[in-house]
């Protein structure tokens, strides 16, 4: 017993001082990262002079946060983690029965969303839940719909695509031309800008054809730049970085949101504001977002589906089972931006403007970060990613008590890419193959069981 006790806590001890040595070396690389950024601030005063203003607290905070932080981390969640998974290895290995959550999780989530916005309208009133509804509902929608249409390029048929922007500002502007030259309504474009974003996607998938990997990654990289050049500088008709303005609203059968006497408002007898034609939105993009993932489901099922995963897992094996990949491919690409310009329109309508400014590559980056993070091919992985990443972004922006923290200057949105960068290294570092590791099989035997991600190829879940 005398030797079991030593033993133990020699490795108490041991462990105790390897989490305070990696504890130091953290506050260290922290210190060395933000001493320039975070310790010293760049200002101008009132006679246009440069002025460095040092804020060491604000640094002081970071590092003790990291330092802390590695040490809890070491000294008691990893012995924690390895404890519990020790334990887990040694229980008997008994089947557990899905839960009522579980088994119901789309159709709870469905339920709660329509929900959403009545639920906010009793909370805040009427003006109070513009915010809540434009911010935290239709724009994490835009986000989940953009992430399912590049799923089904990246997702199930494994083609990196880097442009997937260019699609989405193909709909926003073929909304906007349209709609300002011709007078045309929402109804009519929707479809019409989602193909002609189907066609681009056709156009850009046969230079591609036979690219794969990393190749593939810089010719759509480039692809999306040109579509945002194009914009920029074809001012007769895109009018460049001026953008378009003044798109019209959608209607609802005809009825416009507007302060008309023929307006919905004035219809229904109900107070004038804008949170109609917001909630209106929701609504609108919510069935944008589940007409996109019933397609997605019905389309996996499908000959196409099962080609596509065929070409993820490997091409050449799929080419040696017969299967036109050249077809596969383009349909990948066409299905993809077709929901991409679909979204765009909306985005068009939402806005009321588009510039080029609003499709840079950092928007194809955040979808396909959207796409990984939650899993490839999961829909429902990606929905909660979009959640995370998109509505963790926004409430950044109501986190002002933060400045009583950190002082009246300190900003949090502008740290938002900072905290998106570190939540993306730690959701990769703690589930390799995103939210959702597992998979289930859309051609199976007898019996439907979900795959562990541990069974299939790194970053294709």
């Amino acid at each position: 017993m005398a030797n079991v006790a030593s033993t133990t806590a020699s490795a108490g001890t041991e462990v105790t001082a390897r989490a305070l040595r990696e504890a130091v070396f953290a506050g260290l690389i922290t210190l060395g990262l933000f001493v320039l950024f975070v310790g010293l601030e760049t200002d101008q005063n009132i006679r246009n002079e440069l002025v460095l203003r040092q804020r060491w607290g604000l640094l002081a905070i970071f590092v003790a946060v990291a330092t802390v932080g590695r040490f809890l981390i070491v000294a008691y969640v990893q012995p924690w983690l390895a404890q519990r998974k020790a334990a887990r290895a040694a229980a008997p290995d008994i089947a557990k029965g899905e839960s009522f959550f579980s088994r119901n999780f789309s159709k709870i989530a469905i339920v709660a969303l329509a929900l959403y916005p009545p639920v906010i309208l009793a909370l805040v009133g009427v003006q109070g839940s513009l915010k809540w509804v434009d911010n935290f509902g239709i724009q994490i929608l835009i986000y989940v719909m953009l992430a399912w249409g590049l799923n089904i390029v990246v997702g199930l048929a494994g083609l990196l695509d880097l442009g997937y922007v260019a699609f989405y500002a193909v709909g926003a502007y073929s909304y906007a031309l349209l709609s300002s030259y011709f007078g045309l309504s929402f109804w009519v474009l929707l479809p019409i800008a989602g193909i002609l974003a189907a066609l681009w996607g056709v156009i850009l998938g046969f230079p591609v054809l036979r690219l794969r990997g990393d190749y593939l990654a810089i010719v759509t990289l480039a692809f999306g730049e040109i579509i945002r050049l194009v914009l920029i500088n074809w001012t007769e008709v895109t009018k460049g970085t001026f953008g378009v303005s003044g798109i019209a609203k959608a209607t609802l059968f005809g009825i416009k949101f507007d302060a008309s006497k023929d307006g919905f408002a004035a219809l229904f007898g109900l107070p004038l504001s804008s949170a109609y034609y917001k909630i209106f939105l929701f609504y609108l993009i919510l069935a944008l977002a589940l007409l996109t993932a019933y397609v997605t489901i019905r389309l996996r099922r499908m000959p196409i589906g099962r080609a596509w995963e065929a070409l993820r897992e490997d091409e050449i094996a799929c080419r040696s089972l017969g299967i036109n990949t050249t077809m596969t491919k383009l349909t990948a690409f066409a299905t993809g931006a077709m929901f991409g310009g679909f979204a765009g329109s909306f985005f068009a309508v939402r806005q009321g403007f588009v510039s080029p400014e609003s499709f840079v590559f950092l928007e194809s980056a955040v979808i396909l970060a959207i796409v990984v993070l939650g899993g490839m091919g999961s829909l429902t992985g990606i929905a909660i990613a979009a959640v995370v990443m998109v509505g963790g972004t926004e409430i950044l922006r109501e986190l002002t008590f933060l400045k009583a923290v950190f002082g009246p200057t300190f900003t949090p949105e502008l740290y938002r890419m900072l905290i998106f960068g570190l939540a993306m290294v730690v959701v990769m570092v703690w589930k390799p193959r995103g939210f959702v590791g597992s998979r289930e099989p859309t051609a199976f035997l007898h019996e439907r069981k979900a795959i562990s991600g541990s069974f299939t190829k790194e970053g294709h879940g």
